[in-house]
């Protein structure tokens, strides 16, 4: 079976419960989550062997986000232990008009305060089929951005095939700091996921004939997109999610794979969210898996978008669909009707 290496800082997610804001809870509801940790989550759901890499307190906290990984299957010995906190976060689920809202509190944390020589990346990643970071990775510091970019250099060396969703957070980082930074990351990318907002806010690509805020997208100019980054880095496949806003509450959600200079765009699912969080972490590992098992590009983007599409049904950050599920949607099963 093929492993698959993840990297990146897990967190406590704090949320009141429901559709409440913040100042109306009396209390909130305790996750663990992070972009990487997601993508493993998913992927050991899927039945592959995933393997989180990371740096989490040596106490109990810790020791929570660590167990909640074993619970759904991700294999954890490649977490350090050390440093005084886990980062978390705060998250207000938007309904209708009113969007959704996060509040970091990760400064500092044991991840972004981790050496890089503590990743031994050469051992880490003996014998693995892939990695996978994002943008949010490199943007918690100095320290982590060395460490991303000396685990990608491990991974070229090795022949370890390597993905990057760019996850721009704007909380994090400046536009300006993100494309330095991730510029030196990509010569080394494989497969690059992104968004319509991810290709503009960290290197200024654009699609001229969209507009995200009305839940406008134009297929021409996400290829255009995809086109630029690949000829930009010299990746073999560009992925971008799109994602047409109607609310809050209701998306319409396809996405685009580009490979050897054709597009293949899946179909556009009306998306009823309960839980939006997670869901591009969902799609690169339903998209992780799907080349992986030598899908076709087709079938692969196909499979990627419905396994997200299924992740807005979820709550918290992890995608807990089978692969069942997936293929069942991707099939054209998209009723909804009880399972019997």
């Amino acid at each position: 079976m093929e492993r698959i290496i993840t990297f990146g800082e897990i967190m406590l997610r704090l949320n009141p419960e429901g559709y409440l804001r913040f100042t109306q809870a009396g209390k909130f509801e305790a996750s663990y989550a992070g972009g990487e940790a997601n993508v493993a989550a998913s992927l050991a759901q899927f039945g592959m062997e995933a393997s989180f890499a990371s740096k989490v307190p040596a106490h109990e906290i810790g020791q929570c986000a660590v167990n909640e990984l074993r619970r759904y299957g991700v294999d954890t010995r490649n977490i350090i232990r050390g440093g005084d906190r886990l980062g978390a976060y705060f998250v207000e689920k938007g309904a209708s008009q009113r969007a959704s809202k996060v509040i970091y509190d990760r400064a500092n944390s044991a991840i972004a305060l981790a050496k890089p020589e503590e990743f031994k990346w050469q051992e880490i990643l003996k014998g693995a089929a892939w990695f996978h970071f994002t943008g949010i990775t490199p943007a918690l510091s100095a320290n982590a951005a060395q460490a991303s970019l000396d685990a990608v250099k491990a991974a070229r060396e090795l022949g370890v095939i390597v993905s990057c969703d760019l996850n721009y957070r704007k909380k994090l980082w400046t536009s300006e700091t993100a494309g330095k930074v991730m510029g030196g990351l990509m010569p080394y990318v494989d497969l690059c996921i992104a968004n319509e907002e991810d290709a503009a806010d960290v290197f200024g690509i654009r699609s001229e004939k969209s507009d995200i805020s009305k839940g406008a997208l134009d297929r021409e100019g996400y290829i255009s997109v995809a086109r630029q980054l690949t000829e930009k880095f010299g990746f073999k496949k560009t992925a971008i999610t799109l994602r047409g806003s109607i609310s809050a509450s209701d998306n319409n959600w396809s996405g685009m794979l580009y490979d050897g200079g054709q597009a293949f765009f899946s179909p556009a699912y009306p998306v009823h969210i309960v839980d939006r969080v997670g869901g591009g972490d969902s799609f690169g590992a339903a998209l992780i898996y799907s080349l992986l098992k030598n899908f076709d590009s087709q079938k692969a983007i196909n499979f990627a978008v419905a396994a997200s599409c299924l992740k807005h049904s979820i709550e918290h950050d992890f995608n807990l669909a089978s692969v069942q599920e997936v293929e069942a949607l991707a099939g054209g099963n998209a009723s909804g009707r009880v399972q019997r």
